[in-house]
């Protein structure tokens, strides 16, 4: 028997991988529910490729994603039904930034497991995410590269056993920039990553190493480990994706060329490995040399804002991730430079005063004021 899968985001980058990982593993998992912002075409062709039962499109009507028996939902809300399809056993979340959250929340709370691409969901509200997964018996696996790489490194030890953790990025297209010439790099810039293809949004963001600020949140709640105890190091190959110090002093490193497939195939199969993964054998000489660097905080500030965002915890994160949303967004529009970014969320977080995430109402709001701010901050500049 098949374990049935939702795909939210399907129509992205990652959702894209997915759909080909889960096409060689048909013998083991098929497609439930699909989900996707607005691409109603391609989400309808998938739909039917896929024999999906459910379709929901996020922004716009059923006439474009109804027929061929497939059952469609249109609104934010679709990515809730998608989650909790009473046929569907794991949620992979790639839907990018906040909108992704209630639909985890949802599917942990209906025991589902959530492969999670969507590190937003963490970083708004890790206390709540973790709490639903206790209260439903959902679980958590990541697919970020970098923490499914930690997860691999763990193995069946607890998380009692790491010490430290050293999360790697490749530096972005602006690594060896000198801050000045970054402020005002451009769109087309910004949006050319010597590594990954991905949808605008992370790009930015793996420009800004905003990205990986986000990562060192999630790092924490997912291996409840302290900001003391995560490191960031930028490794240009992209071939080691994380370092684990384990409490004896073992280092353990999980590496591999850079694919997403294989982070998102593990997180459908945890704790087993399949065969069959269509990742091509790993060759250490094609490798070449592996460099690391320390990180260069004068030329990526937002790094060091998301990092303290996450220490001050409760509502601070939300704000920091809900800034970054809109600033990114104002830059992609060409309304802000890119060194403008940095600036908007510092702002934002200077006029915001945390208080505990108790619950999603809280978290929300925090979000929507941030935004709010943000839009007014960068209608200014």
């Amino acid at each position: 028997m098949t374990t049935g899968v939702a795909i939210l985001g399907s129509t992205g980058s990652i959702g894209a991988s997915a759909i080909r990982v889960l096409d060689r593993q048909r013998d083991r998992f098929h497609v439930v529910a699909l989900t996707a912002y607005g691409s109603g075409d391609l989400l309808r062709e998938q739909a039917a490729s896929l024999g999906a039962q459910f379709a929901g499109l996020v922004n716009g009507s059923n006439d474009m994603v109804a027929g061929n028996g497939v059952r469609s939902g249109v609104g934010p809300a679709c990515l809730i039904e998608a989650a909790t399809h009473p046929d569907v056993r794991i949620v992979l979340n790639a839907v990018v930034g906040a909108a992704g959250l209630e639909a985890t929340l949802a599917a942990l709370r209906a025991g589902k497991r959530v492969a999670l691409a969507n590190k937003e969901t963490l970083v708004m509200a890790g206390e709540l995410v973790r709490a639903a997964a206790r209260e439903g018996g959902g679980e958590i696996v990541p697919v970020d590269s970098e923490h499914s790489a930690v997860l691999q490194c763990l193995g069946d030890r607890p998380c009692s056993d790491l010490r430290r953790l050293v999360l790697t990025g490749s530096g972005g297209p602006f690594r060896e920039w000198p801050p000045a010439r970054v402020a005002e790099a451009t769109v087309e810039e910004a949006l050319r990553h010597p590594t990954w293809r991905m949808g605008p949004k992370i790009t930015v963001d793996s420009a800004t190493l905003v990205n990986k600020a986000l990562e060192v949140i999630e790092a924490h709640h997912l291996f409840d480990l302290g900001y003391d105890a995560i490191d960031v190091v930028i490794h240009p190959q992209s071939i080691v994706h994380a370092f684990a110090e384990l409490v004896d002093g073992s280092v353990l490193a999980q590496v591999g060329f850079p694919t997403m497939e294989l982070p998102i195939l593990y997180a459908l199969t945890y704790p087993e490995r399949v065969c069959d993964t269509g990742v091509p054998p790993f060759d250490p000489v094609s490798a070449g040399p592996l460099t690391f660097e320390p990180l260069r905080r004068d030329a990526f500030p937002a790094f060091a804002l998301g990092v303290a965002a996450g220490r001050a915890g409760g509502t601070a994160p939300a704000a920091f991730n809900a800034a970054n949303e809109v600033a990114v967004q104002a830059f992609l529009d060409g309304r802000i430079r890119f060194g403008a970014i940095a600036g908007v969320v510092d702002d934002v977080l200077d006029a915001h005063r945390p208080s505990p995430a108790a619950d999603v109402e809280t978290v929300l709001a925090a979000d929507n004021e941030a935004r709010t701010r943000a839009e007014a901050l960068c209608s200014s500049r």
